[in-house]
């Protein structure tokens, strides 16, 4: 774990370096002024020498001037070597993310994992600047505090020391309870983070149906758990702080006592005594360090073990070696014995396949649609093509070669998909819009929204192309939001085209309008519709009709309305006035 956390000082080690010498020398002016003090008080004073009075009084300012400076770079350089320790790791844990497979994110919600990346990144960087830079500072002040007591003293030297011992040993006792108290607070303030994400993101659903009541009380609770973990921490805290505070009082209680019985049996003097307290109050000051670092190191380390969580999950894995990278595919797509069901959670171990031994070909050029009950795969199936997920036995070809020893970003690179729940980037549209071809001039993305018929519309925008949508494009009706969708396809331009219940959450007035656009996307393309309006496949070169049980029926919508089967029922319950 140290090994993971130092490789990322490795960017950054000229400013670390410059940061752990500024430590080292204030340390070094720290342990002089006892010194000083004592001649002062032993020689200076008492003999009435002015000349070196006043020459080591100006020794004192330069060493303080010195050390204001110092404790400046210290302080602004330190904390610039955290932030930016804590920018490498948010972009590598961001870049990570981006190569995770849906299986993670289907598992994990999204605040919680903001969490990781916003609070606990930030207890990282803290404790990425103020660990190496106290424990260093502390070890130094403490190994030239117990050489200067030493040399006045050997022996009142080691019996303050004796005390250490001790308050190492409750340090050690308490660690367990304070790691295990801030991982619990991590936790609940990741579940917190991920409520309210919810909840905000959310908020029109809960106002349309008057149920903030409910929202409040699923709030009050992840807060109260939030609140005891809380409360477990700072008791653990002030279990660790109390006692140490305790043994530093004790230790400084020895100090006073012992010293005190040295100096009225001749064995130091005035000068010494002095001196002595002196190291004492300084020794103090990097115990009361190690202290908050220790209190740090739990907090940091948490945080520290929650990045590593994510960052150790596997990467979304490419099957084969020398992988294909096609620049374009023709987009013969054949399922040959396909079986697929979603990873089991640990309440659910026996999870039956949601796609079973099926067996299709789609020609390069053609129209397939999917139709059928919810739940009988249609979605499944065309996150299968893609590669969103991979599937359990059964092989999925595009132009005769697996889709397995095709890299991911070819592969996907030849597929364009249109969804009933269309998500816009917060931003222009513009930028929405060149989500399917980031290199795309102007002229290209005009283009592509004539095609897509939401040119005319976004010229009456005050802005125009650099109309904000907000955040998911909630600015915008839906007709808009799916026109802006089919647009970034067609800059796009791929091969293969997933339409999944792209019109079904629209009137029918906008479904006419957007159907032409998605009949022009179509054209030429091998293309993948699933609907439950049937009057959408009508075109349809092939549809299939599926169940839990695989495909129940096949062929072209006059082949099937003569067959009356499911699909004729179906077709005829949907225009039965």
């Amino acid at each position: 774990m140290i090994r993971k956390f130092a490789r990322f000082y490795k960017p950054h080690k000229k400013l670390f370096i410059i940061d752990m010498v500024c430590a080292f020398i204030v340390a070094c002016c720290d342990l002089f002024y006892p010194v000083i003090a004592k001649n002062i008080i032993n020689d200076y004073v008492p003999n009435q020498n002015i000349r070196l009075f006043v020459t080591w009084a100006v020794v004192l300012l330069g060493i303080y001037i010195l050390k204001a400076i110092l404790n400046y770079i210290i302080q602004y350089w330190g904390h610039i070597v955290g932030v930016r320790i804590q920018g490498d790791m948010r972009r590598e844990l961001f870049r990570h993310l981006q190569k995770l497979p849906f299986s993670f994110f289907d598992e994990h919600k999204t605040g919680s994992v903001m969490s990781r990346m916003i609070n606990d990144l930030f207890e990282v960087s803290e404790l990425a600047h103020h660990g190496p830079e106290n424990l260093f500072l502390s070890l130094i002040i403490l190994i030239g505090a117990f050489i200067m007591l030493a040399q006045i003293n050997i022996a009142l030297t080691l019996i303050t020391f004796a005390v250490l011992p001790f308050m190492l040993l409750f340090a050690f006792k308490t660690k367990k309870m304070m790691n295990e108290a801030f991982t619990e607070t991590r936790v609940k303030t990741a579940e917190i983070n991920a409520n309210v994400e919810t909840a905000i993101a959310g908020i029109r659903v809960s106002k349309a149906y008057t149920a903030d009541k409910h929202e409040n009380e699923k709030f009050d609770q992840v807060n109260e758990n939030l609140k005891r973990s809380r409360a477990g921490a700072y008791r653990a805290m002030g279990i660790f702080n109390s006692g140490m505070g305790l043994f530093m009082d004790l230790l400084y209680l020895v100090v006073l006592t012992a010293g005190g019985l040295f100096f009225f049996y001749g064995k130091i003097d005035t000068g010494e005594f002095a001196a002595y307290l002196l190291y004492m109050t300084m020794f103090l000051n990097p115990v009361n360090k190690l202290v908050a670092f220790y209190e740090q190191l739990q907090e940091g380390m948490t945080g520290f073990n929650r990045f590593c969580e994510i960052m150790d999950m596997p990467e979304e894995e490419e099957n084969a070696e020398n992988l294909m990278e096609p620049d374009h595919l023709d987009g013969n797509i054949c399922f040959e014995n396909v079986t697929f069901s979603y990873e089991s959670s640990d309440n659910d171990e026996d999870k039956p396949p949601v796609i079973s031994n099926l067996t299709m070909d789609i020609k390069q050029g053609k129209t397939l649609a999917l139709v059928g009950p919810s739940g009988s795969g249609k979605t499944t199936m065309c996150h299968l093509i893609p590669r969103f997920y991979d599937i359990d036995s059964g092989r999925i070809t595009i132009d005769g070669i697996d889709i397995t020893n095709i890299s991911r970003y070819a592969l996907r690179k030849n597929i364009g998909m249109v969804a009933q729940d269309v998500f816009l980037f917060n931003g222009t549209i513009r930028e929405n819009i060149a989500y399917g071809n980031l290199d795309a001039t102007d002229e290209e993305i005009i283009e592509a929204a004539k095609k897509a018929n939401i040119h005319d519309y976004i010229l009456t925008m005050e802005n125009g192309y650099d109309t904000q949508v907000g955040e998911r494009g909630i600015k915008l009706s839906g007709g808009q939001k799916q026109r802006i969708s089919i647009a970034r396809v067609f800059l796009k331009n791929p091969p293969i085209l997933i339409l999944d219940e792209a019109t079904s959450a629209l009137d029918n007035a906008t479904e006419m309008l957007i159907q032409q656009s998605l009949e022009e996307l179509g054209r030429g393309r091998t293309s993948i519709i699933v609907a439950h309006r049937l009057s959408t496949i009508k075109n349809a070169d092939e549809i299939i009709v599926l169940t839990s049980e695989g495909i129940a029926e096949r062929g072209s919508h006059e082949e099937l309305i003569k067959a009356g089967g499911m699909y004729a029922e179906l077709y005829q319950y949907q225009f039965r006035d």
